[in-house]
């Protein structure tokens, strides 16, 4: 059984300074590599070695995989873990991570590549006895079948691209009149955004939630579900805050999404961290995709259920058994994560720069996962989260109220922060009641705006 004694960290921000304290804490020396934007980032400061792999575009730097691969034989890296973002759900890279005798801490290539593709995660799922949206089977390119399927399945549908997300390639459709040219507008946006013109079609769901089940497997037929979180909460389909359990969710209702969704991992001999989306709509579960990496917002599961997921993660890389069974797993309180990111709180326009204060909120059970120290500046070129807030309480109320405390004490100054529009969230009484779906939040700051 390979043991794993240095492990370069394909990544940076918060998730490398995650990756980098868990494995200290299981005595694995870590290797940073960083864009030259990167040099001060506290991660880099940490690491036992740090190597620069190129400018700040990630195009040519985190992306670079063969500087990364360079970087791992540079170093003498067992091991490469590639977080989440970047290169976290490239098979290629997988394939070749472990073509050159490094050991991948992630999911089976084929795996990454299975889910990789939208039609082909949603045959896979459905094989797999997951619940499934109504839609098309596979991709879609002749109107009239596509009429077909729509009037099965019952307008407003929504057409999708087969490759990335984040909105793009997407377009609802209310009537037959209006599918061949949105078919082809979701086409061209695909094309342009991800390369691929491909898409499907999918029943278009009112006003659902966005519930996920984390998943973790052995690689070896064995499978556990760590309960569910809800991600609802949502801007331009971007996660804004999150949290586990779900408000809305039974624990009967949990332990059958979960039940199946272990089964189909063990089924696929599934390795690693992964998550299950899901759409919610009065009582029943709609797989959407499901991503084989580590979640941004895997911490309030940690919360709940105790387990160190990115230990867990380099445990079973190296070849071990998962440390639960699924009788062991406890489900205890409630936690919510805050997404702080550098940006204008009403506008969401960006604003990074030099942080000329900063001091995180402490106390029981309140975690903050950020790399900002005073001195630092936040560069322009990647994703404007520049922290997490993570808080835990025996009940919801109570986990809101350590919320409220924390979101007071923490100051980042010197940019713009999206800490008031977690406040005013707070404030709200249907947020507090926890009755919102994913498309609250745009409602929610469009009323923001005209008050």
């Amino acid at each position: 059984m390979p043991e794993i004694k240095k492990l370069l960290i394909a990544n940076r921000g918060e998730i490398a300074l995650r990756i980098h304290r868990a494995c200290h804490e299981m005595g694995i020396k870590t290797v940073a590599v960083h864009s030259t934007a990167d040099s001060d980032a506290m991660h880099v400061r940490l690491a036992d070695e740090a190597i620069c792999i190129g400018p700040p575009a990630a195009g040519e730097s985190y992306l670079k995989i063969d500087r990364i691969i360079a970087a791992a034989e540079i170093s003498g890296a067992d091991a490469i873990h590639p977080g989440y973002g970047f290169l976290s759900e490239n098979a290629k890279f997988a394939e070749i991570v472990e073509a050159h005798g490094i050991i991948f801490v992630g999911p089976k290539p084929e795996h990454i590549r299975t889910m990789g593709d939208k039609i082909e995660a949603k045959r896979t799922a459905g094989a797999l006895g997951l619940p499934l949206v109504p839609g098309s089977d596979g991709a879609i390119s002749d109107v009239e079948e596509a009429k077909l399927i729509a009037e099965a399945a019952g307008y407003p549908v929504i057409i999708k691209a087969a490759s990335g997300g984040g909105g793009r390639g997407m377009k609802v459709v209310t009537n037959p009149a209006d599918l061949e040219a949105q078919m082809l507008q979701a086409g061209s946006e695909a094309k342009a955004a991800f390369g691929d013109a491909t898409v499907y079609l999918e029943k278009y769901l009112g006003n659902p939630r966005h519930i996920e089940v984390q998943v973790f497997g052995d690689g070896n037929g064995n499978a556990i579900h760590l309960g569910e979180r809800d991600c609802s909460l949502q801007r331009r389909h971007q996660k804004v805050l999150e949290e586990a359990p779900s408000p809305v969710l039974s624990t009967e209702e949990r332990n059958r999404i979960g039940g199946i969704c272990a089964k189909a991992m063990a089924d696929m001999g599934y390795r690693g961290a992964g998550t299950i989306e899901f759409l919610w709509e009065n009582g029943e579960f709609y797989f959407i995709e499901m991503n084989t990496r580590l979640q941004v917002e895997h911490p309030v599961t940690e919360a709940i259920t105790g387990l160190d997921l990115v230990r867990e993660q380099i445990r079973v890389a190296e070849g071990h058994g998962l440390t639960l069974r699924q009788e062991d797993v406890e489900f205890r309180g409630h936690a919510i994560e805050c997404r702080i990111n550098a940006e204008d709180p009403r506008t969401f326009a960006p604003s990074p720069g030099l942080v000329k204060g900063y001091h995180a909120p402490g106390g029981m059970n309140v975690r903050v996962d950020s790399g900002l120290y005073a001195g630092y500046k936040v560069p322009p070129y990647y994703d404007s989260m520049i922290a997490k807030l993570i808080v835990w309480g025996h009940t919801r109320e109570g986990a809101l109220r350590r919320l409220r405390r924390a979101l007071e004490e923490f100051v980042i100054d010197g940019m713009k922060t999206t800490i008031p529009l977690h406040q005013a969230l707070l404030d709200d009484p249907e947020f507090q009641k926890g009755d919102y779906t994913i498309k609250w939040l745009e409602e929610w700051l469009a009323r923001q705006d005209e008050a």
